[in-house]
């Protein structure tokens, strides 16, 4: 793989990268180029190596020369398995994590600003890239369904790529049975909680607030400008700073069934019955979001 990073890299931008390992892997390399030949200059060179004391080598190559490596002996990849990989772009350096665990930080060693593509080679196989922008606003993720309340018309079924958030659009044809939203995002380093709510002319149906520095998912609704009986039992909580989601929101005859990482998270029985009324998604706080479809 070798293409371009859009928009290039700044401060808290996160690459996603999700793919697999094969059982007779020996060696693979992500790199960040400075333009979108292979002879550009490489901001950042990772390449993990299975050769019998197995380590993953850092490095920077510039003009074409290779600069000092770094060296670190442990292998967050495992052979024959999948894994999720970010890298963050922080003021230090490229944060990268592997399956949710801080593995390295590589401090930057040219301008992050120079940075213009990304190459991914060797034994291993890619099934998602995404690149997500930031834009905080010391909120957490809040996904909102509302009802009555005109938006800009959305994209009638088309995905959406990597929008601002806040995010405020229509749900062509509204919520009916077995209609599924998917959201994929992540939650960024120092997401917080506060207070959020909106203006009293609109019915919120559902309300789902993850607070991340609690570890709690807060449900609720809104209607008539009463605010229900909030809901806070829940088995796990994946909206953990750095963590990347899948999200999966299915409207159901009695309730929706929220889905995270392919795991059940909870249900939310309707407060609301009039489906097709429920016809706005919305979006606040502290998240980058790389893909809607409704």
């Amino acid at each position: 793989y070798l293409g371009p990073i859009y928009g290039g890299l700044r401060e808290g931008v996160s690459i996603y990268i999700q793919g697999s390992v094969p059982e007779d892997i020996t060696r693979f390399f992500v790199n960040l180029l400075c333009g979108e030949a292979e002879s550009s200059d490489i901001a950042l060179h990772f390449n993990p190596r299975f050769d019998g004391w197995d380590k993953v080598v850092f490095n920077s190559c510039q003009n074409g020369s290779w600069e000092s490596e770094e060296k670190i002996r442990s292998m967050p990849f495992s052979k024959g398995e999948a894994f999720e990989m970010v890298i963050v772009v922080t003021s230090q350096g490229y944060q990268i994590r592997v399956n949710g665990n801080d593995f390295h930080t590589f401090e930057h060693r040219m301008p992050v600003e120079r940075v213009r593509a990304m190459q991914i080679a060797g034994d291993v196989s890619i099934q998602t890239i995404n690149v997500i922008g930031v834009r905080l606003t010391a909120a957490v993720p809040v996904f909102l369904f509302l009802c009555g309340f005109m938006c800009s018309i959305g994209m009638g079924g088309q995905p959406v790529y990597n929008p601002p958030v806040p995010y405020s659009n229509m749900i062509p044809g509204g919520m009916f049975p077995k209609r599924t939203i998917i959201i994929r995002g992540m939650v960024p380093y120092g997401a917080d909680s506060i207070n959020f709510m909106v203006s009293r002319s609109r019915d919120i149906a559902f309300h789902m607030n993850p607070r991340v520095r609690e570890g709690m998912v807060v449900r609720n609704s809104m209607i008539g400008g009463n605010w229900g009986q909030e809901e806070r039992e829940l088995s796990l909580n994946p909206f953990m700073e750095g963590q990347y989601f899948d999200m999966s929101i299915r409207c159901g005859n009695q309730r929706f069934k929220v889905f995270v990482n392919g795991q059940h998270l909870f249900d939310f029985f309707h407060r609301l019955q009039s489906f097709n009324e429920i016809d706005v998604l919305e979006i606040e706080g502290d998240v980058q979001i790389s893909y809607i479809h409704f």
